[in-house]
């Protein structure tokens, strides 16, 4: 199979399995697992972060953050369209007791002009803003990279006002080698930061929140009590270590596959591509449904997630050869050809 669903689909090297094995583990619960240590030392020098602490998951890593910077009955600013709001379960307000105050920016980014526009009065009948988030690379804008300049617009105002922001980074190395912008920079000034070890980077399971001491301590905590106090996990952690060390500019091979398909899906009349920054594409088709499209491909050994009744997306990553890139989008004109 030629998996286009995900970027989460990878399987580990053999290389990243060796270090897997290999890897020294102790009692993470009482901070004893070297290896664990070693990802969390990591994660936080490349973020330029006092501290760093490793969960199971991206959802897990954004919730606990959520939970830590605001209070039961606090609105959460976000995107209409962001993975918080529409792929976590409604758990900021299952675990947190906040709501959202979602904003809708079509195929645009969060300004800080709908920032103001969606900050709650300080009245106190209602409630108040606890939380904004921002998302990059933005999953569903097709993994686009949130403008740099127009994040710190909204994190000076933000802090301005006493509320702090959280990002969604799961992606954030795939902007980085996108814009050419180390993960430090990109993230500077935002109070947390998540990010996912195993998207592009290629671990198995895991991704990492970091900020200062405190933030990182009271994460812990509620790792804990979401049942993410985790032993020998050492064995985890040395994939991670691995994928930082090792796969961090195999992003950029990605992202030239994303632009490969882009290229040849252009030369599909039914096709219309929303622009390409990372490693993900996203086109929508007029002569059929996206399902059907989908089941014709799977039939030919292609897998790809369609998120709109004619809308699909497609993730290049490790485990997919610029060949078989070339080989999904050929089979999608030969499927939409024959169609018309």
């Amino acid at each position: 199979m030629i998996d286009l669903r995900s970027d989460t689909v990878t399987r580990p090297s053999p290389p990243m399995r060796e270090a897997m094995a290999r890897a020294e583990v102790g009692d993470d619960v009482f901070g004893e697992d070297p290896t664990v240590n070693q990802l969390q030392q990591k994660a936080a020098k490349l973020f330029g972060r006092e501290a760093a602490l490793f969960i199971p998951s991206g959802v897990m890593g954004n919730q606990i953050a959520i939970k830590i910077h605001t209070q039961p009955g606090d609105e959460v600013i976000l995107e209409e369209d962001s993975h918080i709001l529409n792929f976590e379960m409604g758990m900021m307000a299952t675990f947190s007791g906040v709501i959202a105050r979602s904003i809708s920016t079509g195929r645009n980014f969060m300004t800080v002009d709908d920032v103001k526009r969606s900050i709650r009065p300080k009245l106190y009948y209602l409630s108040k803003t606890g939380l904004i988030t921002l998302e990059n690379t933005h999953n569903m804008k097709g993994g686009r990279v949130f403008p740099l300049a127009q994040a710190r617009e909204v994190l000076e105002f933000a802090h301005s006002d006493k509320i702090p922001v959280h990002l969604d980074g799961a992606r954030i190395c795939n902007a980085s080698l996108a814009t050419g912008k180390s993960v430090a920079e990109l993230t500077q000034g935002f109070d947390s930061v998540m990010f996912c070890l195993s998207k592009g980077l290629g671990a198995p399971i895991g991704s990492m929140l970091v900020g200062n001491s405190q933030f990182i301590e009271q994460a812990r905590r509620l790792r804990k009590t979401l049942g993410g106090g985790m032993r020998q996990v050492g064995i985890l952690a040395a994939a991670g270590v691995y994928a930082l060390d090792h796969n961090l500019e195999k992003l950029k091979e990605d992202h030239e596959k994303a632009r490969l398909l882009a290229r040849e899906l252009k030369k599909i009349p039914d096709v219309t591509i929303e622009p390409v920054e990372t490693n993900i594409l996203i086109f929508e088709i007029k002569s059929m449904l996206a399902a059907d499209l989908a089941s014709k491909l799977k039939e030919r050994g292609v897998l790809c997630l369609p998120t709109g009744p004619h809308r699909i997306r497609l993730v290049t990553h490790l485990d997919v050869s610029h060949q078989e890139t070339l080989e999904a989008a050929g089979h999608i004109r030969e499927i939409l050809t024959t169609q018309s």
